[in-house]
């Protein structure tokens, strides 16, 4: 967004058009704290907690609600589960120290570790690195794990379905994995961000060092060692079927997918490997005497002078690759093996969800344009990339000509304003929403027509209903701020908690609101 952050980072939707006007629900939870600390904010910005100072002591409020006081919280915390249902803290009491899940104390320890307890990403777990008697353990679900010498902030991890937790532990001098509270072996160290879990939570990876080599464990299995294994290694397929990563042989580099070594080269493309979205393929840009070639399931592809940053990328379906190379003073995309014609340089390429068609910005002299299916759009003086809907069939970009900017909706240029945000298409694709700035004031755009203007506007949104056919956003006006739904103001406040409003499944749009001291829960119900 590139819109002011008048708002500090809020969540906003944008306003378009509905018939009648929403109820609306105003429940008061409690006072808003003058002085408040460490605000903490639900993904969906419907809760809100933040910690308070009362007579040397330290308490936890949320949503209005003052909970028990303790000697000291724990910066970093609260913390809420991804789906903001549930919340956690570090607390001390009695020169110990916590932690609070819910509003039920945990067992007490000598001392928490750095971040506190964390959520699964189901919400449904909770764990957390805790000290006492100089030793350190990772305790989940209230169930005291092993003890270790050393335990770090970043090395416990929940798989993806918050069934499974590892994490690497020091005894002594030396590292291990300790996955569903059973050690794995040995190893002189174990590379930042192990281990890693495969998508479906059932596999289990991490790259080590031995002896002087690197070696990648996965499934307990030690696979060939190396002189050394690439950063952010080793990568699961999508379907949790394949391991791959990047080693070094020396001076020459590789591809390890499967255990089966890939050709030697002597280097690995930016952000490469990477695999298809459905697993089954592999490709790469390598690096051989100065000459790059992009490899594909083990086929190298024609020599290029340089490939443009980021990874190779794969349709959606995986059918199709493409990537943009450098081949002299030009740039080209190249798609399926064809090459576009060459540019100065170019941003992309990006396939349609539907993987049927291809689009990149490119700079062409002075100008700059959005090529689409390989037919070049008008010239302008900049632009941003393109983006498709979520059907594919539609695609939008902002340009910039002269000071102003535009929106391009399908190659049909839009008003000018000063400036306009990134735009946002509903769900079903059907409609494109962005932000504009207008002089001092700032509005939403809902498919080519502009709302009523504003002092400011939240600089996250906007955001459409489920179902595509409601738009909102957050307005300031003077002092006050109001949520706007479907073009109906809603009621003004002092300010309007940031990552909110919220659609729930039955159409209400809910949020929270300060005012005149009090935090406020606030619904519009849709209209019967």
């Amino acid at each position: 967004m590139r819109l002011r952050d008048l708002f500090a980072g809020r969540r906003t939707g944008a306003g378009g058009t509905g018939g009648g006007t929403p109820r609306v629900e105003e429940t008061r939870l409690g006072p808003i704290h003058s002085t408040r600390e460490w605000l903490t904010f639900s993904k969906d910005g419907c809760h809100l907690t933040y910690v308070i100072t009362r007579d040397r002591k330290r308490l936890v409020v949320m949503d209005g609600v003052e909970g028990p006081v303790y000697d000291g919280i724990m910066m970093g915390t609260p913390v809420f589960s991804p789906d903001g249902r549930r919340v956690a803290y570090a607390a001390m009491k009695g020169g110990k120290w916590l932690t609070v899940v819910d509003g039920v104390e945990g067992p007490a320890y000598d001392g928490i570790g750095e971040g506190g307890p964390v959520f699964s990403a189901d919400g449904t777990r909770v764990a957390y690195m805790a000290g006492e008697s100089g030793k350190r353990f990772v305790v989940v679900d209230g169930l005291k794990g092993p003890e270790y010498d050393a335990i770090g902030k970043a090395d416990r991890i929940f798989s993806s379905d918050g069934r499974r937790v590892a994490y690497r532990a020091r005894k002594g001098e030396k590292l291990r994995v300790v996955v569903d509270g059973v050690e794995g072996p040995e190893y002189d160290d174990i590379a930042q961000g192990s281990p890693v879990f495969s998508p479906d939570g059932r596999r289990v990876a991490y790259t080590a060092w031995k002896g002087g080599k690197m070696v990648v464990v996965a499934d307990g299995m030690e696979e060939p060692e190396y002189d050394g294994i690439g950063e952010g290694s080793p990568i699961f397929s999508p379907d949790s079927q394949r391991v791959m990563y990047a080693a070094r042989k020396g001076k020459e580099q590789l591809v390890v997918v499967d255990g089966e070594e890939g050709p030697e080269c002597d280097g690995i493309g930016e952000g490469d490997p990477v695999f298809s979205p459905d697993g089954r393929r592999v490709a790469y840009a390598a690096d051989k005497g100065g000459k790059w070639r992009v490899v594909v399931d083990g086929v190298e592809g024609p020599e290029y002078d340089g490939i443009g940053e980021g990874p190779v990328i794969f349709s959606p379906d995986g059918r199709r690759v493409a990537y943009a190379a450098v081949k002299g003073e030009r740039t080209v995309v190249v798609v399926d093996g064809v090459e576009g014609p060459g540019y100065d340089a170019v941003d992309g390429p990006i396939f349609s969800p539907d993987a049927q068609r291809v689009a990149y910005g490119a700079v062409k002299g002075k100008k700059q344009l959005v090529v689409v299916d390989g037919v070049e759009g008008p010239r302008y003086d900049g632009i941003g990339g393109p983006i498709f809907s979520p059907g594919g069939t539609r695609v939008v970009y902002v340009a910039k000509k002269g000071r102003s900017e535009l929106l391009v909706v399908d190659g049909m240029a839009g008003p000018e304003y000063d400036i306009t945000s990134a735009p946002v298409f509903s769900p079903d694709g059907t409609r494109v929403v962005y932000m504009a700035k207008k002089g001092r004031s700032e509005l939403v755009v809902v498919d080519g027509v502009a709302g009523p203007e504003y002092d400011a506007l939240a600089s996250s949104g906007p955001i459409l209903s489920p179902d595509s056919t409601r738009v909102v956003y957050v307005a300031k006006k003077g002092r006050r701020q109001l949520v706007v739904v479907d073009g109906v103001e809603g009621p003004e406040y002092d300010e309007i908690v940031r990552n909110g409003p919220a659609f729930r499944e039955d159409g209400t749009l809910e949020y929270l609101a300060y005012r005149d001291g009090d935090l406020y829960r606030v619904k519009h119900h849709p209209n019967s």
